[in-house]
């Protein structure tokens, strides 16, 4: 079965070509030019990937990319005309999974998709638990067999790339894990001095543990090195 693709974008020409160049790879395209007919076909729709547009003229991306991450952990990609770090930070924070700037070129588009679908793909695969596949940590308890994470009894909602972080951390439990290493690891992509994309997923996997910026209990900073779970 073809994977299930969303795209949301008032110009149409933009949106006209994404879908042609998305069918050729063989994903099956649901179309929209906004953002209310866009998450009705979330709701009646097993979407695997969405490519929201920031500017629509409903409700901007932002505000639909929360929506649909109160109830989905699909991969999701914005798209901005937007170059500023603010925007793509806002993005980040509220559950995208990655942004690419128009105007871009539609090969690089696809192969965003690709690489999201296979990163959500292989950490959702059903099946039984096995040795290595569980871990617990003073009530934190991660399942990389069935992609769930609790703490303390309360399951938290977490997006493929959140749970792949607390996933790598919990791996390496008591050592330090420097952000290249973890950039490369989650995302597969070299790390650039520049990119603040590991904080902000921290900050937004923190936000959702209810952990305290400045003193949290389990995921932990250590300034100029990179991260850790003692």
């Amino acid at each position: 079965m073809s994977e299930k693709i969303l795209i949301v974008d008032d110009e149409t020409e933009i949106a006209d070509l994404v879908e042609v160049y998305l069918q050729n790879e063989g994903y099956q395209v649901y179309k929209f030019y906004n953002a209310a007919e866009a998450f009705a076909c979330v709701e009646n729709e097993e979407a695997d990937l969405a490519i929201l547009d920031v500017m629509l003229p409903d409700m901007d991306g932002f505000t639909l990319c929360r929506k649909i991450r109160e109830k989905y952990l699909f991969p999701i990609i914005m798209l901005t005309a937007k170059v500023e770090d603010m925007d793509k930070i806002t993005g980040l924070t509220l559950g995208a999974d990655d942004y690419i700037t128009k105007p871009f070129n539609p090969l690089e588009l696809i192969a965003r998709v690709k690489t999201q679908l296979r990163r959500y793909t292989r950490y959702n695969v059903p099946g039984t638990p096995a040795a290595g596949q569980e871990i617990d940590i003073r009530g934190l308890h991660i399942s990389k067999s069935s992609h769930k994470c609790s703490l303390n009894g309360t399951e938290l909602t977490l997006t493929p790339l959140e749970f792949n972080i607390l996933w790598y951390l919990c791996e390496h439990r008591g050592n330090v894990v420097a952000s290249e290493e973890l950039f490369a690891a989650v995302w597969g992509e070299a790390y650039l001095d520049s990119n603040n994309t590991i904080m902000t997923h921290i900050a937004r996997l923190r936000e959702k543990m209810q952990e305290p910026a400045r003193k949290p209990k389990y995921v932990k900073t250590v300034w100029g090195v990179g991260y850790t779970i003692e």
